[in-house]
């Protein structure tokens, strides 16, 4: 078993439940790693589970199957948060675990960078990153009052709705959305 490659826009792939144990072999390179990739892939084949993370850092899961693991459209939140330059969006789209969420995933942009993947949080875990994290979600939800108060309580890791975390590279500021099935 190899040590993972390192995603700087993804730094705990095995924590947020993107990459995981596995004796599948990777259908790229065609190795049994210990490791494969868990998270959506948007290609034209069915890549399911069987992409392992040194393929996607490489960029050859991308160069063989014209694989990306988030929308390039995603990153800076279809235009409601910060553009950042084309290579930054070729580096999260084709060559960075993405992560699974209930709609089109995003990828919060800060800086003039994209950010950090930290996770999908409920509301506790939401409650571990501090007041900071809570406040971004509650501006992407727009909500107010107990309105706001009914929907935190109701944020779920595992379930619907669910919040999802970066943080900035540069400042590290916290930021992210939410989204519902």
């Amino acid at each position: 078993m190899n040590d993972l490659p390192v995603f700087i826009y993804h730094p705990f792939p095995v924590a947020t439940g993107s990459i995981e144990k596995s004796d599948n072999e990777c259908i790229s390179c065609g190795l049994g790693r210990g490791y494969i990739y868990t998270g959506p892939v948007y290609a034209e084949e069915d890549l399911e589970d069987c992409i392992c993370p040194w393929c996607i850092a490489d960029g050859s899961a991308n160069a063989k199957f014209g694989a990306s693991f988030t929308d390039d459209s995603g990153i800076g939140g279809y235009g409601e948060w910060e553009s950042v330059p084309a290579d930054v969006i070729a580096t999260v789209a084709y060559r960075t675990p993405g992560f699974n969420g209930w709609q089109q995933e995003q990828w919060w942009t800060h800086c003039g960078d994209a950010a950090e993947f930290l996770g999908c949080t409920g509301f506790k875990e939401l409650q571990s990153f501090g007041d900071t994290a809570i406040e971004a979600i509650r501006q992407n939800t727009g909500l107010e009052g107990d309105e706001w108060e009914n929907f935190l309580h109701a944020l779920s890791k595992d379930g619907s709705p669910t919040a999802y975390i970066f943080k900035c590279r540069h400042c590290a500021a916290l930021g992210g959305y939410q989204d519902c099935d």
